[in-house]
């Protein structure tokens, strides 16, 4: 037990390395967690003997569940959603056209039967979330035409409608011909979708209401939704991962307390679960099977990469008029990764007879794909014009924020206060701050060192941005037509309980500086200490 801890611990060490390995030489660090975990393999330096196909199957599954409803509760749906119906329709149409164009291959190149190609086709059928979105980020790469939108949302949502074909593909050759295709599907996403938004709708309503004694309890309960959200649709023939993807997109996008800190917390845990997920992927691997399979994974992958991909793309954005340099760069950006091993994966433990190692094969492949299609992304996109160096990529998830030398105070100057019929130049304003503004009634004045403030001016102060610290935490919730401190003045609000103290009200556009006389609206922003 003691030793499973030190190994877990080092080796989430040693993936923390490697990311800063892949920083520096431009690898995708989720390679360099498969390369570890075989290292560590039966195959490897360290001899770890690892053959639980069960295990590895029931791990990654719950940890591909933290990473799809990160990618949609990460999603910023205003971004999004100029390019959505391009999105989708890759996620669907593509995911559907890339399994027939595979098993095409497979069948009349590789000379295996059709239903093991189509499964071969099915379980590689969908782009890595995990991988796309690793990329993405780690190398602040900004697409321009949206590009960024459409490979987050079709990497996303895609995984789902994969899973739901590799189940189809799998129920045949288990039960031959005796499989109601249009029944598996509908149940598929009709459970999933529905069950998705109500988990959804249900959390947020319960977010807004609860009111969570002790910090984290709100990132516990969403914790538990999206494992609800997964399970309850896989129990009833549903398809999980769609649901909790849809569960992650309406949370993401609703206006929940505390979304900074959840959003962050999700963050880590989506770092670790890729950490697991590609390093058991590499452990459960042998390298010495890999030599049997070299030559149908490595034509595979040139026919996914250059042939099936590229006119599944093309097919469907020039439909949408998308410009040719946008529809390479999408088909570059299909890389295949981890979701498509746990797929074949689940092939293997179904027990159906096969022609390939299905398993080897799909590894390789990822590897191909996630080592050269992942490492040569930047600089495709550099080739085709695509990097967009005014936009941060960051924009297009809903833990982005702008970028600030200032923000805007306004500060109202009540009769008696120690500004009052004194000039600019003679008070003392806050450290680094500058008036712009006076409004006086009507009027908007701005100000010179010589103007004079009177009772009822409210002078707009240009300030330093603050940046959260370790030291200094805030907290912000929206006030809801449920909340006790609606329609009621501060002074009015029993805060004995926790010490709580009121920093900031955002109504609308304007930043309020609160006294005991300031009343909380409903839709208001509170920024507190507590």
């Amino acid at each position: 037990m003691i030793m499973g801890i030190l190994l877990f611990a080092s080796v989430i060490l040693l993936c923390i390395g490697a990311t800063r390995f892949s920083d520096k030489f431009g690898m995708p660090a989720l390679l360099l967690f498969m390369m570890l975990g075989m290292i560590f393999g039966s195959d490897g330096i360290f001899k770890i003997s690892f053959s639980d196909y069960t295990l590895t199957e029931n791990v990654c599954s719950f940890v591909l569940i933290f990473i799809m409803f990160y990618g949609g509760f990460c999603t910023k749906w205003s971004v999004a959603k100029p390019v959505v119906k391009k999105a989708v329709a890759l996620s669907t149409i593509g995911v559907l056209l890339t399994v027939m164009g595979t098993a095409v291959f497979c069948k009349f190149v590789l000379n295996v039967e059709w239903k093991e190609s189509f499964l071969i086709g099915s379980v590689l059928g969908s782009t890595d979330a995990a991988s796309v979105f690793s990329i993405l980020r780690s190398k602040k790469l900004s697409l321009k035409e949206g590009s960024s939108s459409i490979l987050e949302i079709e990497s996303g949502s895609n995984d789902p409608f994969a899973y739901m074909l590799t189940v189809i593909a799998i129920s045949l050759m288990n039960s031959g011909e005796n499989v109601s295709v249009i029944s598996v599907v509908f149940s598929q996403i009709a459970y999933g979708v529905v069950i998705g938004v109500a988990a959804a709708i249900l959390a947020v309503k319960s977010l807004r209401k609860l009111n969570f004694s002790a910090d984290g309890l709100d990132t516990i309960f969403i914790i538990a939704v999206a494992l609800i959200s997964y399970s309850v649709p896989s129990l009833i023939g549903g398809n999980g991962y769609l649901s909790v993807y849809i569960t992650g997109i309406i949370m993401g996008n609703s206006p929940i307390n505390n979304k900074k800190g959840i959003i962050h917390f999700f963050d880590s845990i989506t770092g670790i679960s890729q950490i697991i997920l590609f390093f058991i992927l590499g452990l459960l691997s042998f390298p010495h099977k890999m030599g049997t399979v070299i030559i149908p994974a490595l034509l595979i992958s040139i026919s996914m990469i250059f042939v099936v991909r590229p006119i599944v793309v093309f097919l469907i954005l020039k439909i949408f008029k998308c410009s040719t340099k946008q529809c390479l760069l999408i088909s570059w950006a299909g890389i295949r990764g981890a979701a498509s091993i746990v797929f074949s994966i689940m092939a293997l433990v179904s027990g159906i007879s096969m022609k390939y190692d299905i398993f080897h094969i799909v590894f390789v492949v990822s590897l191909i794909s996630v080592s050269f299609q992942g490492a040569l992304l930047p600089k495709v996109a550099k080739t085709l014009s695509m990097v967009d160096y005014d936009e941060d990529v960051g924009k297009t998830f809903n833990d982005y924020q702008e970028e600030a030398e200032m923000t805007l105070m306004k500060m109202y100057i009540p009769k008696g206060h120690n500004w009052e019929n004194r000039k600019i130049e003679d008070v003392s304003m806050p450290y680094g701050s500058l008036a712009i503004m006076i409004k006086r009634g009507e009027e908007n004045i701005i100000p010179k060192g010589d103007t004079i403030i009177y009772a009822g001016d409210s002078i707009i102060l240009n300030v330093p941005y603050y940046t959260e610290t370790s030291d200094v935490f805030l907290k912000e919730i929206i006030v809801d037509k449920t909340s006790k401190w609606k329609d009621r003045k501060i002074s009015e609000i029993d805060f004995s309980d926790n010490n709580t103290l009121i920093a900031l009200i955002k109504r609308g556009n304007e930043n309020i500086i609160p006294s005991g006389k300031t009343v909380i609206h409903e839709g208001d922003k509170v920024i507190f200490y507590s």
